[in-house]
Formats: C-alpha cells, structure tokens, sequence
C-alpha cells in the first residue's frame, strides 16, 4: 500500500474577500506540480461564500461536477433548465458533458455557506450534460460507508460517468471502519471533515487529505468522533 499525505495548511488559499477557499489539487491561479490530480480526483475545493454572494461559472465540458453542501444552503442553476436549493445533507453531480452553464450562490443574505466542490475526470466524453440531486440521512453514515455517488444501481446513489464512488462515514471516538475499493485498481482519497483519524501509520486531522493506492482493504480508526469522506477513483499518471 502506498500513502500521498496532503496535511490542510499546505492546501492553496485564496480569499476574495466574498469566497474563501481551500484547494487541495492546483486550482485557478495556485499551481503545485506535485498536487495536479489523484487518479480522476481532480478538484477538491473547501469554499466558504459569504451571504448573498457566489458564482456563475464559465462554460464547462467533460466533467463530473460534485457538490456537498456541509454547513448552509446553495441556492443553483444550470443551462439544462434546472434551478433550486442544495443543503447540508443533500449531494449534487453535475455530468458536464458536451458543456454546460452552471451557477451556485449562497441562499442565505447574512450566513455563510460551507461546501466541498469536487471534479471527477468522465469514463465517457461528451455525453448530453445531465444534473442530479439527492439527500441523504446523517443517521444512514454512522458507523458505516453511506455510499453517495457510484455508478452501481445497488449503491442506491447519485449516478456518475466513471467507475468512481464517494462515501461519508461518521465514527466514534475509538472506533474503526474497513473500506474496500468498489473497482478493481481504484486509489481512495481519505478527507477528513471534523476530527481526527488514523489510516495504518499516517495520522490525520480536520482537512487533511490521504491518497492510498496499492491495497485492497484499508481501516480508518477514529482518535476522536470524526466525520471522513472517502473518494475512490481510477488511477492513470
């Protein structure tokens, strides 16, 4: 098995004043040649966006687009018609596909949203943009994988173009979970929301990330109650 520690500080930042966030894979204008990608993982950004204010994105193309609202409501809008309210607990994807208009603000005028914006490298290219949303029970992930986006029918999850899956768990103190990789080959990306965890030797804390490759099975052991977000995907140079 092998271990890519990305400990939080060393995330990119930004702060527009308006949007505040976290990178930890090359974004925008941070550029770090030893944190392009893991895998298919692409993005994996922490945005906190003030009240009232967000994002109307440039036209984008093949890509799977995920986001996980973690504290407040984003209220959307896509050039495939659809518009309306994304909050904690519930999970978006976006398959970009032959190219799509998006837009994502805070819902709120006064209290800060918190969320996680993932990009997935698509399995197939230029596929008819398609959005889907969905919530998900906090009571669904505790002490257990509450799988949220595979591919897989049985996972009873949101749909995505890639043999990609993503998984929140919530432990307690003390307590540990095994993860076993839906696809043969597929790397997991550890992301630790709250709390802190071990993964075999590598200790981890609030945001910090772990790429692992080269296993099939993994136990994450919780130091303290902890929320994690695993993502597994294909891996390629």
């Amino acid at each position: 098995m092998a271990n890519i520690f990305h400990p939080a500080p060393e995330r990119g930042h930004v702060d527009f004043g308006w949007l505040d966030s976290h990178h930890s894979f090359s974004f925008g204008n941070w550029h770090n040649k030893e944190k392009v990608h893991f895998g298919a993982l692409r993005v994996l950004n922490d945005d906190t966006v003030k009240g009232g204010n967000g994002f109307d994105a440039p036209s984008q193309e093949n890509m799977e687009i995920i986001s996980i609202p973690l504290k407040g409501t984003l209220a959307h809008k896509n050039s495939t018609g659809i518009e309306g309210l994304l909050s904690t607990g519930d999970v978006q994807v976006i398959s970009a596909g032959s190219g799509i208009l998006r837009s994502e603000y805070n819902a709120s005028h006064f209290d800060p949203v918190n969320f996680l914006q993932i990009w997935i490298f698509p399995k197939q290219l230029n596929i008819k943009p398609r959005y889907d949303q969905k919530s998900f029970d906090p009571a669904g992930r505790i002490e257990q994988w509450q799988i949220i986006v595979s591919p897989r029918p049985a996972d009873d999850a949101l749909w995505i173009n890639q043999e990609a899956r993503l998984a929140l768990t919530r432990l307690k103190a003390g307590n540990e979970l095994s993860y076993s990789p839906a696809f043969p080959g597929n790397g997991v990306y550890i992301f630790v929301l709250e709390g802190a965890i071990t993964v075999d030797d590598s200790k981890l804390a609030a945001r910090d990330g772990l790429g692992i490759t080269g296993t099939d099975s993994f136990s994450v052991h919780a130091l303290t109650d902890a929320d994690i977000l695993a993502i597994e995907v294909p891996m390629f140079a």
